[in-house]
Order: structure tokens, then C-alpha cells, then sequence
């Protein structure tokens, strides 16, 4: 699994087996949340979570998770802005241990700005 960047699924970011306990990336943005790994226009940006095989050199994408970014609670945005740290918590399985895929809006992520 890996964050996927702009340019599709040859341009991942942070792969790590899929087995892993957790996970963690730091993706870097500005405040109107544009970044490499930051896609979608003005208002509807997100970052896609995929799930793939690699075989060789090669990737192959078989699921992917939207993490919608207009989501993130007003006053948290607000806190993560003037922070410089949004943290987005969730877990990587559905409801039934497959690969979490589709829109992933709270609850299912719990969107914060911490100290």
C-alpha cells in the first residue's frame, strides 16, 4: 500500500507491505492543500490511499481509498492551518478485513490538529 501522487500509480509514495501493523506518511502542502500527493481541484482535493501486487519493478493497483479532504471539520482546518500538522486516523480494513476502498469521510476517518 502507498499514498498516490498526481501522476497515478507509477508515482506512489511510502509503499509498505500491507500487512503492516500500522501505517504513517507526512505529506507536505500548503494551506490551500496543494501538494504532490494532494489531488483534485479547489474544494474537492483528497489523497488516495492504494492498495496493489508488486511484481518486480512493477505495481498493480487492485483498490484504492479517497480520503476527502473537504471533510476535515472547519475549526480543525482552521487549527491545522495555523499549526502547520492536519492528522487523519483511520483504519486500513473495511467492515469486512478487505482493504479499506471508495470515499472515506468521518466517521470512518477522524480528521485532527494536534498541538
Amino acid at each position: 500500500m502507498a499514498v498516490q501522487g498526481r501522476k497515478g500509480q507509477d508515482d506512489l509514495f511510502g509503499l509498505l507491505a500491507a500487512d503492516v501493523e500500522s501505517a504513517t506518511w507526512e505529506l507536505e502542502c500548503d494551506a490551500n492543500l496543494r501538494g504532490p500527493q494532494i489531488q483534485g481541484p479547489p474544494g474537492q482535493r483528497f489523497i488516495y490511499l492504494t492498495w496493489g501486487m508488486i511484481d518486480g519493478d512493477t505495481f498493480t493497483m487492485f483498490r484504492r481509498a479517497k480520503l476527502w479532504l473537504d471533510a476535515v471539520p472547519p475549526t480543525v482546518m482552521e487549527r491545522a492551518v495555523k499549526r502547520g500538522l492536519l492528522v487523519g486516523q483511520l483504519g486500513l480494513s473495511d467492515d469486512k478485513g478487505r482493504p479499506l476502498c471508495a470515499a472515506v469521510r468521518p466517521p470512518r476517518i477522524k480528521w485532527s490538529a494536534p498541538n
